[in-house]
């Protein structure tokens, strides 16, 4: 069925103005407002009994010359997002094979897809004003109606309700921008990423031992890299009678979603201020209040700035398994990336401290690496894991010991894993003989 989206807009002015006559009512009866959820549910109601209403004139005015009947459900279903969703966009964000959706224009869509491939595609609304307004409504209807978005405030971010992260633009560029990435509950395991050929036999029973021996891992790569799937890999095979506490930009990892993996975990997320500048909560703070809650394992969905120095003093303090993200070129300036913002944390921390405290809180980097095959698809694989090994009071100390100079996963013999390390390792069951090697 080809929607008339004229249509839809019509049906949604009426159905809108259905919904203001009802708060407005409530209001003058003194009863309690609806919820955000009751709203919604009221509003697919009218939106079901709108198209019926539409049906029954049309049958008047063309007799039998109606669409199917089957088609009122979509066109229903296609009203009820005009009004609380992204409109034409909800298809796209249903959308099992796309990893993203960046729009340059009502009309101007390109398409991520989760192989690597990127198409055009259609056009999500009539106008860029009308673009504008579902990002307000998106908005509105996931907590943040006291966020405006318009001149005088150009940005907007949202998290819409299946978890997928919007952040839009306007004013600042020649037409209104939005990219989401989308949000997927991904049940994968570091199984899965072995089949996948992110990895060889060895570095999969590496990674196992690692998160077995709770040594302190972060996860490195370029966008798109899959950190965050290798995040979510390493921390499913956390046992599950532990305890998670997760700190995010916003909720991605979904560990609480699978309790059979996790029956314990803690999801925190950063909330950003509203248009007043009040009720803001940063990362930082987060990380801060997680190290209260009792966690077996902490674990910091991406780190991007101060929050590194909360995260790293973390690691210090208990029996170490968290596990961490940061956005990096290779596994060795990593550690310059955590300098720069640890110096640009609220109470900045030197580079010599910060060097420090990272050779005491880290064990090992594992950098991801992204390879386009021929066809445009993308091939994501561990390309490196580096070694924390000290600081000389200079400089922090590390050495590679796995990396991929063509293809398999070797390890460098002459980088074996310290002697301290390598015998918590093999206590988790990791035997670099297994594979002709020395420990």
């Amino acid at each position: 069925m080809a929607l008339d989206y004229a249509l839809v807009q019509q049906l949604r002015a009426e159905v809108a103005g259905q919904l203001r006559t009802e708060r407005r009512r409530r209001s003058e009866a003194g009863a309690p407002a609806l919820t955000g959820e009751d709203e919604r549910q009221l509003g697919r109601s009218l939106a079901l009994t709108a198209v019926a209403e539409h049906r029954r004139t049309e049958l008047v005015v063309r007799g039998g010359a109606l669409p199917p009947a089957t088609d009122d459900a979509a066109l229903a279903e296609a009203v009820h997002a005009a009004l609380f969703g992204l409109g034409r966009l909800q298809p796209l964000i249903a959308d099992p094979s796309l990893n993203n959706i960046e729009i340059n224009g009502a009309d101007r869509v390109w398409l991520y897809r989760r192989d690597g491939r990127v198409l055009a595609g259609p056009p999500v609304a009539d106008s860029d004003a009308e673009l504008v307004e579902w990002v307000r409504t998106a908005a509105a209807y996931s907590g943040l109606s006291s966020r405006p978005f318009d001149p005088v405030h150009p940005f907007c971010d949202v998290r819409l309700p299946d978890g997928s992260r919007l952040s839009a633009t306007m004013a600042v560029c020649e037409r209104p921008a939005v990219s989401i990435r989308l949000y997927r509950h991904e049940r994968v395991n570091l199984a899965d990423l072995h089949r996948a050929g992110a990895f060889g036999d060895q570095l999969a029973a590496f990674l196992a031992a690692a998160v077995a021996a709770r040594a302190n891992l972060m996860v490195s790569g370029e966008t798109f890299a899959g950190k965050t799937t290798l995040l979510r890999a390493l921390g499913n095979a956390v046992p599950a009678t532990e305890r998670l506490v997760t700190c995010e930009h916003f909720l991605e990892l979904g560990f609480g979603h699978f309790p059979d993996l996790h029956r314990d975990v803690v999801a925190l997320e950063e909330r950003l201020p509203n248009a007043e500048g009040a009720g803001g909560v940063d990362l930082p703070a987060l990380v801060e209040r997680a190290r209260r809650m009792n966690p077996d394992r902490l674990v910091v969905g991406e780190v991007m700035g101060g929050e590194v120095v909360a995260m790293l003093d973390a690691m210090t303090h208990g029996e170490g398994g968290s596990l961490s993200t940061i956005h990096s070129r290779d596994s060795r300036t990593v550690f310059d990336r955590i300098a720069l913002y640890a110096g640009r944390a609220e109470r900045p921390v030197p580079p010599a401290a910060t060097g420090m405290l990272t050779a005491a809180a880290l064990d090992f980097v594992v950098h991801l690496s992204l390879t386009r095959l021929p066809g445009g698809r993308l091939h994501r694989h561990v390309a490196s894991v580096r070694e924390v090994a000290g600081f000389d009071g200079a400089q922090l100390l590390s050495s590679e010991v796995f990396a991929t100079p063509s293809g398999e996963l070797l390890a460098r013999p002459a980088a074996a894993i310290t002697e301290a390390r390598a015998a918590r390792l093999a206590g988790a069951g990791y035997d670099p003989g297994a594979w002709g090697m020395a420990a």
